[in-house]
């Protein structure tokens, strides 16, 4: 470690479940050591090209991609994108000399993973879901440190001695706004019931559906909306909510701190990251888990949460039909939420990120 300054290369993108623990373990490494180095990989069309710039990081891209489970012509270029990025991330890695990787998960956490490893240096990687993603499970167990959210997640894993429980790292700001600053923020009112609906930072259509139709019934209950769509699916929603009000409506929310500070109820997917923030800040949920995820782990993660009271479950394939009134149904019952939140807060580790960014550090030590 050259001048006792650390450095600290950061791998993880595609989604924000990805990409927001990694933000979170870098700004709780900036707290402790303020003369950090830090860099960021990802791939230059999704949103940790956006965001971590907009984070004040400095951020590098490599060509990489997933691997599609149908025929796409993305597959048949993933051989070479995958060689090419390996390089790519060889050279990253030998440039910026880096005395810790952190992965984060993503497809574009393999190459900068390896690449690390090959050349000696220590790997920490961080596995948000019960069932580890792809990378995770090619790497772990030749990674100097595996950090994970579930217990469960030991039982994929071929090496155990190096696997640690955590929790998933959640952003400090995500608990430092205050409700009216978060209402007046998305326009709205402070004293008005109001709920969040996202379906992750790539949106969800389903999601989207079952909230057209049942706008007019939240306008009939003075219910106000904080609306995630998506980028697809917002040119025609935006089209057709054009006029009504009160409503907040966009493809991506930059300011998630706000839309939580300011939502009574909140309706999303159940990945991991999105359940660490709602443990976090003891947020009550109506969780409709992504019925196509690996091992479907989103079920596993929302019946964490579904049998400590902090949220109720719909089926994906039932969220049309039942969403409307479960909404209603429990913003009609002030009590039933409370005893949601509490539950809530009993099951967040909003430590966790502090917690990985000293052991990142002692590892450089």
């Amino acid at each position: 470690m050259s001048n006792n300054r650390p450095k600290i290369l950061f791998a993880g993108g595609g989604t924000g479940g990805h990409l927001f623990p990694a933000l979170a373990i870098a700004e709780e490494v900036s707290t402790q050591r303020p003369d950090a180095e830090m860099l960021f990989v990802g791939t230059r069309d999704k949103i940790e090209a956006r965001v971590v710039p907009q984070r004040g990081y400095a951020f590098a891209t490599i060509w990489i991609s997933g691997f599609h489970r149908r025929f796409t012509l993305e597959n048949i270029l993933f051989p070479v994108k995958a060689m090419t990025s390996y390089f790519q991330s060889l050279a990253l890695v030998k440039n910026f000399r880096p005395d810790v990787v952190v992965g984060t998960g993503g497809y574009v956490c393999g190459p900068i993973l390896f690449a690390a490893v090959n050349r000696g240096i220590p790997v920490v990687v961080h596995e948000s879901n019960s069932y580890p993603g792809v990378t995770t499970r090619l790497i772990a167990h030749r990674a100097t440190k595996v950090f994970t959210a579930f217990g469960a997640t030991n039982r994929w894993l071929k090496r155990k001695d190096n696997i640690e429980l955590v929790g998933t790292p959640v952003r400090k700001v995500l608990r430092n706004v205050s409700r009216n600053a978060s209402a007046k923020f998305f326009g709205l009112r402070a004293s008005r019931k109001t709920v969040l609906v996202f379906g992750g930072s790539l949106g969800a259509a389903s999601l989207n559906n079952a909230v057209m139709e049942m706008l007019a019934s939240f306008g009939q209950k003075d219910i106000q909306l904080i609306w995630q769509t998506g980028e697809k699916d917002y040119p025609a929603i935006e089209r057709e909510l054009r006029k009504r009000k009160p409503l907040w409506v966009g493809p991506f929310i930059d300011r998630m701190e706000c839309a939580y500070g300011a939502a009574d109820l909140i309706v999303c997917r159940a990945g991991a990251t999105t359940v660490a923030e709602l443990t976090a800040l003891g947020k009550p949920s109506v969780l409709v888990p992504y019925p196509h995820a690996a091992a479907d782990h989103q079920t596993r993660n929302a019946m964490t949460l579904v049998d400590a009271g902090a949220a109720t479950m719909i089926a994906d394939h039932q969220v049309k039909k039942e969403l409307g009134k479960t909404i209603l149904g429990l913003l009609g019952n002030e009590r039933a939420l409370k005893r949601m939140s509490a539950a809530a807060k009993k099951l967040g580790r909003p430590g966790a990120a502090k917690e990985i960014a000293e052991k990142v550090l002692t590892l450089i030590r």
